[in-house]
């Protein structure tokens, strides 16, 4: 196989904790008092929308939570929902070493809403290490859709064979894998640690 010249990694449940799950709204719903099960149909029916940018972070809460007078207000629970986010400071530090010692160029491909996303970069300092950001609410595609990492390859110009993807999420990585990406289904820092050993595709020489 060909050597590696581009890491596409996840950001949800790989360099950061998930950013507005089911587990978070569980907690949003028990913090704010709200009736989870109508927020959580409310919310699968917008959400791809707002993921896509196309529905502000606004216009999301609008429809999921203040349909209805809240005692509550908007900023609350915005602070609420950025405070969900947790950095995996290992799964960080791995990726950044790939990139130093690899001269590898990162791409993040995620699925990700504007605010959140934007929030998420600036936080934990993604920018310091990721090259290309082909985020859900820039392109206006969602994973599972072929079409995001065919953006990511022609953004990158690199060939898919050429690309190592690491994803916590089993569909992602079987699409990524049908186009022709190497991927590794992360489901903790060592196993991807022992995965990434094991496929014996970086090389010192790698240039970007």
């Amino acid at each position: 196989m060909a050597s590696i010249t581009t890491l596409f990694v996840d950001i949800g449940g790989v360099l950061l904790s998930n950013g507005w799950d089911h587990h978070a709204r569980e907690r949003a719903a028990a913090q704010f008092k709200l009736d989870y099960a109508e927020m959580d149909a409310r919310h699968r029916a917008i959400f791809a929308s707002y993921e896509e940018g196309k529905v502000t972070l606004n216009a999301y809460l609008d429809w999921t939570v203040f349909h209805a007078e809240r005692a509550f207000s908007r900023d609350d629970i915005r602070e609420f929902m950025f405070a969900q986010s947790k950095p995996h400071p290992d799964m960080i530090a791995l990726v950044s070493k790939l990139k130093s010692q690899h001269r590898l160029r990162v791409v993040v491909v995620s699925n990700e809403a504007r605010e959140l996303n934007d929030y998420r970069i600036a936080k934990f300092k993604l920018d310091e290490f990721v090259d290309v950001f082909v985020s859900s609410c820039f392109v206006g595609i969602r994973k599972p859709d072929a079409a995001i990492f065919g953006v990511a390859l022609d953004l990158t110009q690199v060939a898919a064979d050429r690309v190592l993807y690491i994803e916590n999420t089993a569909m992602f990585v079987d699409v990524a894998t049908s186009l022709g990406i190497q991927s590794i289904l992360h489901t903790d820092y060592a196993s991807t640690c022992r995965q990434i050993a094991a496929l014996r595709l970086l090389n010192d020489g790698v240039r970007p």
